[in-house]
């Protein structure tokens, strides 16, 4: 188990951390090591993760040992999912590798979820995400607060469809073949805290990390739990990119799963509207998502004073109107609701409807055709544009 553990945390340092080892060392020794330039596979963290999860369980005595190399091969490598995830972890999918079943309406609810998860690429995450770069390739000085607002509120949304869109496209194309992947996500912008933006959020990573970090760790034993949260949270961030500024994002978001454990126990009884711990929560996101977002660690922090209004920008040479056209108005707003659980609303005010209904069936059909045409023009009129979870 720690040969094969070993083996694979090797592979993923080398590829994704060693030039960031050697940059940091320099920088703090003044050496000159020179860096390799290594590139990158594609997903490299998820496969990883994925064979992790399958030795830990197999020495765990979770699952048994794949002995046939072929249905072995097929969980290591099933395209769907293999370079942006959902991490899939063996125990789930292992049964389903034996034996599964495909009926026409699986194959027709994985056509229609594909296409959903199209249409939040093409449509909303590139959309928005064409504005998030234009933004966030000025200058700093360039920056007026409200297009700094309106650059960490596109990213925000950009990469939500981006990498929910990918989830739906590989739940989608899995259910075509007969497997049934657990959801990626579950509307983390409706959170009203960060740890329930987290258990709404990348829900196959952050359960990961619970699995097989913070519970072996020692999970919520007295004394151990912050040390344990802020480990997982560092994790967390040198998970999703080699520098620094991933890093104070996962210890920015560790830091306030912490501040609302220590409130949770504190047992104090202050009545404050949900509104407010809302925006509090996506203020927090927000904040972090600039951090995510920018080159480097230095230009988030000088994002962020803009953003806030300690800093002011002397060369501003675009106003705000000049990103926020009608198109993107109109995105934003889509955004925005397509970000609430709508039919669930629906389903606890009205009454539970039966979704494979004729009626029901047609109705989903027809949006799924009608978003597949709008996806088809915007692929004639866009760019190549990767997913961004290509890059971790």
């Amino acid at each position: 188990m720690l040969l094969g553990v070993g083996a694979n945390c090797a592979l993923l340092f080398y590829f994704k951390y060693f030039d960031f080892f050697i940059t940091s060392v320099n920088w703090t020794t003044g050496t000159e090591f020179p860096l390799r330039e290594i590139i990158l596979p594609i997903g490299i963290s998820f496969f990883t993760f994925q064979g992790l999860s399958y030795i830990i369980d197999v020495y765990l005595q979770r699952v048994s040992v794949q002995k046939n190399i072929i249905n072995f091969a097929l969980f290591k490598s099933l395209f769907p999912q293999l370079i942006a995830g959902p991490i899939v972890r063996y125990a789930d999918v292992h049964e389903q590798i034996e034996k599964r079943e495909v009926t026409v309406d699986s194959f027709a609810y994985g056509v229609r979820r594909f296409i959903l998860g199209l249409g939040k690429k093409l449509i909303i995450a590139n959309t928005l995400g064409q504005v998030t770069d234009s933004i966030f390739m000025l200058p700093n000085d360039q920056i007026s607060l409200s297009i700094a607002w309106l650059g960490a509120i596109c990213y925000a949304f950009q990469i939500y469809y981006d990498f929910s869109g990918y989830s739906d496209m590989a739940i989608g194309l899995a259910q075509m073949f007969g497997f049934k992947f657990k959801e990626n996500f579950n509307f983390p912008y409706i959170s009203r805290s960060i740890t329930e933006f987290w258990r709404r959020w990348h829900i196959s990573l952050s359960s990961w990390f619970r699995d097989y970090l913070y519970i072996p760790l020692g999970g919520n034993r007295k004394g151990n739990v912050y040390i344990n949260l802020l480990v997982v949270f560092i994790v967390t961030g040198l998970w999703h990119g080699a520098a620094w500024n991933f890093v104070v994002w996962g210890l920015w978001h560790g830091m306030f799963i912490i501040i609302e454990r220590l409130l949770r126990n504190s047992n104090l009884n202050i009545k404050i509207p949900n509104i407010i711990f809302w925006l509090y929560s996506m203020i927090v996101v927000l904040v972090g998502w600039v951090l995510f977002r920018s080159p480097s660690l230095e230009y988030a922090i000088n994002y962020l004073k803009i953003m806030f209004g300690i800093d002011r920008s002397d060369h501003i040479g675009f106003t705000l109107w000049y990103f926020a056209d009608s198109m993107v108005l109109t995105t934003l707003v889509l955004a925005c609701i397509c970000t609430i659980p709508i039919t669930k609303y629906i389903r606890d005010k009205v009454g539970d409807y039966n979704a494979h209904s004729s009626l029901s069936l047609l109705i989903q059909n027809m949006y799924a055709l009608f978003v597949l045409i709008v996806c088809m023009m915007f692929l004639a009129t866009l760019t190549y544009n990767p997913f961004i979870y290509f890059r971790f």
